[in-house]
């Protein structure tokens, strides 16, 4: 099924349907323009809003201000296994702003971006979806993440097709769509040599929220530009992290700001959860923790961060950190005490990763997946005392969209799975070699495939009968294939840097070759080999398959040989997950992991395991 000119996304529906509905239940929040227009009620562009709440303070003088982080949730509106979905994250805050209402304080929800990438309920609309819940789940501000320039252009095309396209387009349109600022402190446009000004994008936003000023500044990770389609950015750079909070906290601060809230899309990774305190879990490289031992004492409160699809819910440098896995299966909460009257934080309280679950163990109160609600030994979950009810207005919401996407995901591909196909846990991915055998095939006469299994698959596939659905998830990136020229020496350089780098063996997918490392005279050296065992020649002129993101610099792999803009690409007229669509129903039939991975001589050989060193260093 070629895609056409363009690459074209593979079906978009309207958005006359989201917004009908998103209007329609605008009231909750007190109405507004959901989609294009004027800027969003209560939206001023140059740095304040006011909340849409007006409590009173306590008469002591001390409210409690609850900043709830969310991260990555890569278009999982809806739940899975009885758990996450963004509906049920509305019944927990629902719960959340009625306490703070009691009390006087307030609730501020931010977001640490990458929000639309990765479910055909977000995809068709290209992230449309997703505004507009968050539009009724009352967001204050979101920071733009890496994937979420993926969308490129607004319509079919996900790259510029002419010199009219705006690389850009359809980012720009989920900005004018929300009734929250995009916040983008450290991306640069090349041209002005400031951050990015696009309708509702600003570097940050302040909030009266119960009588205390909070300002949110967003910022993104260092690796933005090589983590998206590098045609959609060309036009931007990424400024450092922590000199630009620095800078923009500094000014908030010295514009009143009582509370400095930093939403960045970059993270860290922790295991435990019990003492914020204690950092032994945690990534001590990690980009984040770089920015807040970087940053001057009390300049930032909170940081909700994101990106790394890990989990934190610690304090480094005096700063709480929450980050709270991917998907929207959960979210972060830190508790700020603050004085009205001085405008300033006396207290903070950090809290574990929340899981929103529709049902919990009622001894455990740990989730239980997807459970009838007469099962024995569980319960509702509740949340601050009260039962976690769904958010009405965004379960209607998100029950449109998904029908509209229900029998595009079911479509079926003539094939069955005896078992799952996963992408790591074996000496090498089968997923990752099923995946560019697909790529491979697609092009006639082709040499090599070569395709990011970590990062590019986001899914394994499960046993049973395979559709389209499951592949979107699988590979839920508008990535166009594309065939490059490579000599045989070239691409033993861009092998020899992955076998030096990859801190995992089954990072990268290949297709019509093996390749094996190992040490000589102290020094890295790869042998390469076609399927038939005949040895590639670095003389050889080869035809290489992989996508436009890599082609492009994306994750740096093809960097060895690629210039600055990346490498000249032929275009296939093709979308690299529909390719491999095409060649799995044409194929047919019943397949097992065990067809693609091979133990005993793996199509990338390391000689211990990644990481490859040789000599002394």
């Amino acid at each position: 099924m070629s895609q056409g000119r363009g690459f074209a996304k593979p079906f978009r529906i309207g958005l006359s349907a989201i917004a009908l509905i998103a209007v329609g239940t605008a009231a909750v929040l007190g109405g507004g323009v959901l989609y294009g227009g004027d800027p969003p009620t209560g939206l001023v562009r140059g740095s304040e809003q006011r909340s849409s709440a007006s409590q009173r303070p306590r008469a002591d003088d001390q409210v409690t201000i609850s900043v709830v982080g969310t991260n990555d949730l890569h278009g999982g509106v809806l739940p899975r296994g009885g758990g996450g979905g963004l509906a049920l994250l509305g019944g927990y805050l629902d719960n959340l702003r009625a306490a703070r209402s009691a009390d006087g304080g307030a609730v501020v929800l931010v977001d640490a971006g990458d929000m639309f990438q990765g479910t055909l309920e977000s995809s068709i609309s290209e992230g449309a979806t997703v505004i507009a819940a968050y539009n009724l789940l009352g967001y204050s501000a979101a920071a733009i993440g890496n994937h979420d320039f993926d969308f490129g252009p607004v319509g079919a095309a996900a790259t510029p097709q002419t010199p009219a396209d705006d690389p850009v387009g359809a980012l720009k349109a989920r900005a004018l769509g929300a009734r929250f600022p995009l916040l983008a402190a450290n991306i640069i446009d090349l041209a002005t040599n400031n951050p990015i000004a696009w309708p509702h994008v600003q570097p940050s936003v302040v909030l009266d929220s119960a009588g205390v000023k909070v300002a949110i500044i967003g910022v993104t990770t260092r690796s933005t530009l090589r983590q998206t389609i590098g045609s959609n950015t060309r036009q931007l750079r990424i400024a450092p992290l922590a000199s630009t909070v620095a800078s923009e906290a500094a000014r908030l601060r010295r514009a009143g700001a009582a509370v400095v809230v930093v939403a960045a899309h970059a993270g860290g990774a922790c295991t435990r959860f019990d003492n914020p305190i204690d950092l032994s879990s945690c990534d001590a490289s990690s980009e984040i923790g770089e920015v807040a031992r970087a940053l001057p004492n009390g300049l930032v409160d909170v940081i909700v961060a994101g990106h790394t699809h890990a989990a934190m819910a610690h304090v480094i440098h005096g700063i709480p950190i929450v980050e709270s896995f991917s998907g929207g299966m959960a979210f972060g909460r830190v508790d700020l005490t603050v004085s009205v009257r001085a405008q300033r934080v006396s207290g903070h309280h950090i809290f574990a990763p929340q899981r929103t679950c529709g049902r919990v163990d009622a001894a455990t109160q740990q989730c239980v997946g997807s459970q009838p609600e007469d099962a024995g030994g569980t319960s509702a979950s509740s949340y601050e005392g009260r039962q976690v009810v769904p958010h009405r207005a965004v379960s209607d919401l998100l029950t449109s969209v998904e029908r509209e996407v229900r029998a595009r995901k079911a479509q079926p591909l003539g094939v069955t799975l005896d078992g799952p196909i996963r992408r790591f846990g074996l000496v090498e991915s089968a997923l990752g070699n099923l995946f560019t055998d697909g790529m491979l095939a697609a092009v006639p006469g082709a040499d090599v495939a070569i395709n990011n299994t970590a990062g590019g698959l986001r899914a394994d596939l499960a046993a049973g009968p395979l559709t389209y659905g499951r592949v979107f998830e699988m590979f839920p990136f508008d990535n166009a294939l594309v065939e490059v020229r490579l000599t045989g020496a070239e691409l033993r350089r861009v092998l020899m840097t992955h076998f030096a780098t990859a801190r995992q063996r089954n990072a990268l997918g290949v297709s019509g070759m093996h390749a094996a490392a190992g040490c000589r005279n102290g020094r890295l050296v790869v042998e390469m080999a076609r399927p038939s065992g005949a040895a590639i020649t670095d003389t050889e002129r080869l035809r290489v398959i992989t996508t436009d993101f890599l082609a492009l610099n994306g994750d740096g792999i093809f960097a060895p040989v690629a210039p600055a803009a990346g490498l000249v690409v032929e275009n296939t007229g093709r979308l690299a997950r529909e390719a491999v669509v095409d060649w799995l129903r044409d194929r047919g039939g019943r397949i097992r992991e065990e067809q693609w991975v091979d133990t005993n001589h793996p199509r990338l050989q390391y000689p211990n395991g990644p990481l490859v060193r040789c000599g002394s260093r």
